[in-house]
């Protein structure tokens, strides 16, 4: 108990901080236990086809990428506690909605709603962690990451404790638990102060000067105009791509193309799910600084290199060989991940100008929202080609790691590194 009191007091943000995480906690919970059984739903309770399935998923995701920005802009222009209550409760809503309904129109509908309030949900989690964590920011990531993969994986088990019951009404069940998570979300919020924001501050202040002086408003800054940004969001959605390794790549190259036995899949999951666990918060501190999570990039570059080499090198004969490349790539591949957790979160922010954080860092969305319809179709590509296949993704992805190292460079350098935003006195 003692333990678990230290470590919360070491969450950057004060009492905010550590309410924010918790409110992770909740809601990774509730995603996990819908997100892995959604599929199985939509089989046996709406009783869709797999075509409708296919494009009820693929449409949602669509519609999700632009949760994004929006939420971004509006984080910009609005206090973003009550922001994020909306967008919680409107998951909520949507979530619950699907059990009301087998009609596919009105289940397509819920699902992008749904999927939109995900994506902005993430977003302004992300705004609202930079805001009050201030220069700890890395750190607080490392912290609410770690948590958020402890809500997945209680979550699943849940899910699959609830499933062993084999009763179709556990998958309502396993939905209304979803939908209650975020509208727990969303009373945890109300909790929680609004941190200070420049971009509010500089939009008061504009609008007063132009009232009184009717002295012409200076233009905000906009991702949309800043071609430096939005270079370094196209590589972002390159680098994003690991994350269909897991997800799609690794079980299929396993059953169609190794000798390994099938049940490696999910424990490679879990492997995954351990490492980041228990390792996130320890490598954050190699990239406290924009300048060390800038460096952080070249190491990453090799990391993803080698896990491409060793999924390539996985179809060698024997199941020994076979799982001990499958498991190497797994690490490789899972440090990336975690490395380029911390570097993302840092260069992000410290990119965006302080009085558009909400606008920039809701560009930035846009490279995992994209990496989620292109990352499947680009690991698929992988395994038809084969092992050069899987060494070229992952070469790849290392020389992207290299163009991004070098198109930030002049931007860091004309800007103070890592300028923490102003924090609330009382953290």
């Amino acid at each position: 108990m003692r333990r678990a009191v230290i470590w919360s007091e070491r969450v950057p943000g004060g009492p905010d901080g550590r309410r924010m995480v918790t409110i992770a906690l909740v809601d990774r919970i509730g995603s996990g236990l819908w997100t892995s059984v959604s599929v199985l739903y939509f089989t046996y309770v709406s009783h869709l086809s797999v075509a409708r399935i296919g494009t009820l998923v693929a449409v949602a995701g669509a519609v999700g990428i632009i949760g994004s920005p929006l939420a971004g802009h509006i984080a910009d222009r609005f206090p973003l506690t009550r922001v994020l209550i909306v967008v919680q409760t409107v998951r909520a809503l949507a979530a619950l909605a699907l059990l009301t309904t087998d009609d596919f129109a009105l289940l397509l509908a819920f699902c992008a709603v749904g999927s939109l309030g995900d994506r902005a949900g993430n977003v302004l989690t992300k705004l609202y962690a930079t805001r009050i964590a201030g220069p700890d920011r890395v750190r607080y990531q490392a912290i609410q990451r770690t948590v958020a993969n402890a809500g997945w994986a209680l979550g699943g088990l849940a899910a699959a404790a609830a499933l062993a019951l084999n009763d179709s009404a556990a998958y309502q069940w396993l939905l209304v638990g979803d939908g209650l998570s975020f509208l727990a979300c969303a009373l945890l919020t109300l909790r929680c102060g609004e941190p200070p924001s420049a971009s509010r501050t500089v939009t008061t202040s504009r609008t007063v000067t132009t009232s009184r002086d009717d002295a012409p408003a200076t233009r905000p800054a906009s991702p949309w105009r800043d071609r430096t940004y939005l270079a370094y969001v196209a590589t972002e959605t390159v680098l994003f791509l690991d994350d269909a390794v897991f997800k799609v790549g690794l079980p299929l190259w396993i059953v169609h193309a190794t000798d390994a036995p099938h049940g490696l899949a999910p424990l490679l999951m879990v492997l995954n799910n351990v490492m980041v666990v228990a390792l996130q918060v320890p490598l954050a501190r190699f990239g406290a600084t924009t300048a060390a999570a800038r460096t952080l990039l070249l190491p990453l570059s090799g990391l993803f290199c080698l896990g491409g080499i060793t999924l390539a090198l996985s179809t060698a004969d024997g199941a020994v060989a076979a799982t001990l490349f499958l498991t190497a790539a797994a690490v490789a591949f899972t440090v990336a991940e975690m490395l380029h957790a911390t570097v993302s979160w840092e260069l992000s922010v410290a990119l965006a100008p302080e009085a558009a954080q909400g606008s920039y860092l809701g560009a930035h969305g846009l490279a995992q929202a994209a990496q989620r319809s292109i990352g499947p179709l680009t690991v698929t590509t992988a395994i038809a080609v084969g092992p050069l296949g899987w060494a070229a993704f992952g070469t790849t992805i290392a020389a992207t790691c290299l163009v991004q190292h070098r198109l930030v460079r002049d931007r860091l350098t004309r800007t103070p590194l890592s300028v923490p935003p102003t924090t609330v006195s009382e953290h």
